[in-house]
């Protein structure tokens, strides 16, 4: 009797497992870590609660803020290194605890406080703080709105968009030496430029391949079968 080799059977993936890493990824991405985090996760063993790390910063940071301790100089870090300090480690977590889903809105928020009260208190344009809140605003919207699409962001644009804990370091750095308004202001169109071109070139992208399948599926649709058998025949004596 001649036996035939049979393909191993694909292994079917665990409904639950694959929920599990699809939140942990959509969670990831709305954090949207960039370089130094991604740098650093691998040497933080465990990592810290994402939670109540992310509120502790954001109530530390409130709490810094109405003591009245920020003055133009070097004290406009404080709020940049305690977001950094206490966020920043817990990366390394899955983000699969049952109010782990609170962390984005946590983090987009200290990100959001931070830059408000550091460029307020360097006296920066308040309406260059809006700008930079709205163009970071519409990337985590982007952001959300494609994975709930199933569509992925390229992960080069995380890094390129340098990160929240990059943004605010750039941010920390220019308010303690006086620079703030030029650094706002050169951050802000780079962040413009890159999230909106990549974001408009990827639906744009995405349209034309929907529209192409769309016509392609009509286009089947219309065919008479008579045109259809003409043509299957027509390939078979090629062959």
């Amino acid at each position: 009797m001649i036996t035939y080799p049979q393909a191993a059977a694909t292994p079917t993936p665990d409904p639950d497992e694959e929920r599990r890493r699809i939140q942990t990824a959509r969670l990831l991405a709305y954090r949207d870590d960039g370089p130094l985090v991604h740098a650093l996760a691998g040497r933080l063993g465990k990592g810290l609660p994402p939670v109540p790390a992310t509120l502790a910063a954001l109530v530390a940071i409130v709490a810094v803020t109405a003591s009245g301790l920020l003055e133009p100089g070097p004290t406009l870090l404080v709020p940049v290194l305690i977001a950094i300090v206490l966020v920043v480690p817990t990366a390394p977590r899955d983000h699969l605890g049952r109010l782990d889903w609170l962390t984005p809105p946590l983090l987009r928020g200290t990100e959001f406080l931070t830059i408000v009260v550091v460029g307020l208190a360097a006296d920066a344009p308040k309406w260059l703080l809006f700008v930079l809140v709205y163009v970071v605003g519409y990337h985590t919207y982007d952001t959300v709105y494609r994975t709930r699409q199933s569509i992925w962001p390229p992960a080069w644009v995380f890094h390129a968009g340098l990160g929240w804990e990059l943004r605010l370091l750039i941010i920390g750095v220019g308010a303690a030496l006086g620079w703030l308004t030029v650094v706002l202001a050169v951050l802000t169109a780079y962040l413009f430029v890159l999230f909106a071109v990549e974001s408009v070139t990827s639906w744009v992208r995405l349209d034309k391949a929907s529209a192409q399948a769309g016509a392609d599926a009509e286009q089947d649709l219309e065919a008479s079968p008579e045109d259809a058998l003409e043509q299957a025949t027509g390939e078979a004596e090629k062959g």
